[in-house]
């Protein structure tokens, strides 16, 4: 065994600061050859089999501790490649994966810097869950801002919920704490498990979360925002060439859960209330309806203003893509749409954004700010 009893415990009870500098393959220090390990659920027996290069041998793994810690070394190459792992779990089933530690960085240096600096316009785009593909391999890179934090783990069904197995690493000095993991996609739920700045350990949903389950299990839940097929474009152009200014305006505004209900305790979808509301807003002449805030929000009678999934379109009412097909049917009829979006707001409830790395939001980005400078 090359690690030290101490790099063992600390990885065997998720308490590594840089996961990455153990896990994954890295040259041995003499040159010599390379070291391979993975942290691993419910696995018995583990080999390293090579994707490209075929000349390249299998070779297997070292159980170092049952919890699934696995170690091996290779003569055959002195420079990292890319590999598969293959595991055998200890009902005799075979899975092949690359390993989620053999990864560079989803987020470069540019992005941190604009992110630091406040000026990333399309920072949904890099924080939270993103689908990716990565050298050719599907999955979902996972990314969240908490300065203060010890470690940060992401959990949900593929790790049993466990956050020894899928610690992520903090790129420097940035606050951002971040993995990709191979295989997983579209409907994955999942949370971070952080250990706080005061050393307590507590399950967070994603802030920047494109779906969230409903309350009160609250999982985020990995999304493709990109997929829907919208069918406004006359819409925009027209938008694009109007002089806002000097044309009439007529603003309807609606809480979309009480405006019109199919009974007292059931509202209706983003789909079914779509004709209802496309119909009275022509009927009644207004060029624009604005929606009072529909971010997942915890408390349904805060009417959206305690908000705790900035990016996602409540649950309640349906999918991000039923959604999207609300808005689109809005424009398809030349109306446009106004979302009332309140980031200042949000609920103390411990699972979501309130204290997220044990430390108020705003002490967060003051020390983070001080260690950038």
């Amino acid at each position: 065994m090359i690690l030290t009893l101490a790099e063992r415990d600390s990885l065997v009870n998720a308490q590594h600061p840089s996961p990455h500098q153990l896990l994954g393959m890295h040259p041995l220090g003499d040159g010599s050859g390379l070291v391979v390990r993975a942290f691993l659920q419910n696995a018995a027996s583990v080999e390293v089999a090579p994707v490209h290069e075929r000349e390249k041998p299998r070779f297997a793994l070292q159980m170092l501790d049952a919890r699934g810690l696995f170690e091996g070394i290779t003569q055959s190459a002195s420079r990292p490649y890319a590999y598969d792992l293959v595991i055998t779990d200890y009902q005799g089933n075979v899975r092949r994966t690359r390993d989620a530690y053999s990864f560079w960085p989803s987020l470069g240096e540019t992005d941190l810097y604009l992110f630091g600096q406040g000026n990333e316009r399309r920072i949904y785009d890099k924080l939270g869950a993103q689908l990716r593909e990565v050298d050719g391999v599907p999955g979902v890179s996972f990314a969240v801002w908490a300065p203060e934090a010890q470690r940060i783990s992401v959990v949900g069904l593929f790790n049993n919920w466990d956050g020894r197995y899928h610690p992520m690493r903090k790129l420097g000095a940035s606050g951002v704490w971040e993995l990709f993991v191979p295989g997983l996609g579209e409907g994955t739920l999942y949370k971070f498990e952080v250990r706080n700045a005061h050393g307590e350990i507590v399950l967070k949903t994603d802030p920047y979360g494109f779906f969230f389950e409903a309350a009160p299990q609250n999982a985020s839940i990995v999304w493709n925002n990109r997929k829907f097929a919208w069918t406004d474009a006359a819409w925009l152009e027209q938008r694009r060439t109007r002089q806002p200014l000097r044309e009439p305006l007529s603003i309807y505004e609606v809480h979309l859960g009480s405006w019109m209900k199919q009974s007292i305790a059931e509202s209706y979808s983003y789909r079914e209330v779509a004709p209802l509301l496309v119909e009275y807003v022509r009927r009644m002449g207004f060029t624009h309806i604005e929606f009072l805030p529909v971010s997942e929000h915890a408390y349904y009678p805060s009417w959206g203003y305690q908000v705790t999934g900035f990016y996602s379109p409540t649950c309640r009412f349906g999918t991000p893509d039923d959604f999207q097909f609300l808005v689109n049917a809005l424009h398809e009829v030349g109306i446009g749409v106004i979302v009332d979006w309140v980031p200042a707001q949000f609920p103390r409830d411990d699972w979501a954004l309130a204290r997220f790395d044990g430390t108020a939001i705003l002490r967060a980005f003051v020390a983070a700010s001080q260690k950038k400078d």
